[in-house]
């Protein structure tokens, strides 16, 4: 039975995602604020954190960050009732995995929490040594360890989910379009840069040091992965 984490300080949503968990065969705990529920997440082993933004004692961005730096691996999926394009983003960077704006279906809820797992259990290392390569480059899905040339390549947990997209679709054009569905969760805003930062940081991570370059931008397109 996997086990989950809500913390949630409006005590009404709380006890519903409870008792709708509950009747999916779920173990669920609750933390009404963000000191509790930060403690909780890092003391105790839960499967998934559906973590509030708005919580007394701790903001969950931080709360967020601090269950990252412990506990890389575990899936959070932020609930808020913010719904601009500067929020989500905020709460990606902070970590979270998914996104989801109240007020929602709790069949819209269980379908990211069920997603999430199956990511999770296919990340683990004891259940997954899959091998992406292109070139001299290797992502480990089962380690999440990346390396070029044999090197160590340090990537944050948004930089290794953009990487293992552009190596699941290498050699095909994937548009900026794609890139925020697919990686940020998000529907894409024309005016937001997002896209095109984390694609500078990660060439100059995986492509500035080393002769051949990977990640190409094709104008008007998007980009694609491949060997030039």
């Amino acid at each position: 039975m996997k086990k989950i984490l809500i913390v949630e300080d409006d005590r009404r949503i709380a006890q519903n995602i409870f008792r709708g968990l509950a009747a999916e065969n779920f173990e669920a705990e609750i933390a009404y604020d963000g000191i509790t529920g930060k403690q909780m997440a890092l003391e105790k082993k839960f499967d998934l954190v559906l973590l509030d933004v708005n919580l007394p004692g701790m903001k969950g961005y931080d709360v967020c960050q601090q269950i990252r730096i412990y506990k890389p691996s575990l899936p959070i999926i932020m609930l808020t009732a913010f719904g601009e394009i500067e929020d989500k983003v905020e709460g990606l960077n902070s970590g979270a995995d998914d996104y989801i704006v109240k007020p929602f279906d709790f069949r819209e809820l269980l379908a990211r929490v069920n997603a999430a797992l199956r990511v999770s259990e296919l990340m683990n290392p004891e259940t997954s040594d899959k091998i992406l390569r292109i070139a001299d480059l290797e992502m480990n899905l089962g380690t999440k360890q990346v390396k070029r040339a044999g090197n160590i390549i340090d990537l944050t947990a948004k930089e290794f989910a953009l990487l293992e997209y552009f190596l699941l679709h290498r050699g095909r054009v994937v548009s900026k379009m794609d890139l925020a569905e697919h990686v940020w969760h998000l529907n894409f805003d024309p005016g937001t840069n997002v896209v095109e930062v984390y694609i500078n940081y990660l060439r100059k991570k995986v492509d500035k040091d080393y002769p051949t370059k990977l990640i190409h931008t094709r104008p008007g397109m998007g980009y694609i992965m491949k060997e030039e």
